[in-house]
């Protein structure tokens, strides 16, 4: 069983940035392949960046590719998104997500979520 918890949401100006953690419980977090997650208002749920286990390859949405960074740490069972550049259309709830397979993630599956955290871009 693995509980994920996300933190570092918030309001900040275009062009601002911010640092996305998701802490994770369980003594598996380095056997899971890690993605991050976002549902903008009104919309479905996307998937945005994922993260290999050993972080040997990282995958981006075009949308994001460029701005954001995800990387992970096994040893403090962490996981981060670092978003640069933020503009309006990045508001949304972003989620963290742990699954076996980076398809799994890539078709919006999961095996655990995390709760959330609201980020709002101004213009």
């Amino acid at each position: 069983q693995v509980q994920l918890v996300e933190s570092g949401g918030g309001l900040v100006q275009a062009g601002d940035s911010l640092r996305l953690s998701c802490a994770a419980s369980g003594a598996t977090f380095s056997t899971y392949v890690m993605a991050w997650f976002r549902q903008p208002p009104g919309k479905e749920r996307e998937y945005i960046a994922a993260i290999s286990t050993r972080a040997f390859s990282t995958y981006y949405v075009e949308s994001v590719k460029g701005r954001f960074t995800i990387s992970r740490d096994d040893a403090k069972n962490t996981m981060y998104l670092q978003m640069n550049g933020l503009k309006p259309g990045d508001t949304a709830v972003y989620y963290c997500a742990a699954a076996a397979s980076l398809s799994t993630l890539q078709r919006g599956l999961a095996k655990y979520w995390g709760q959330g955290t609201q980020v709002t871009v101004s213009s």
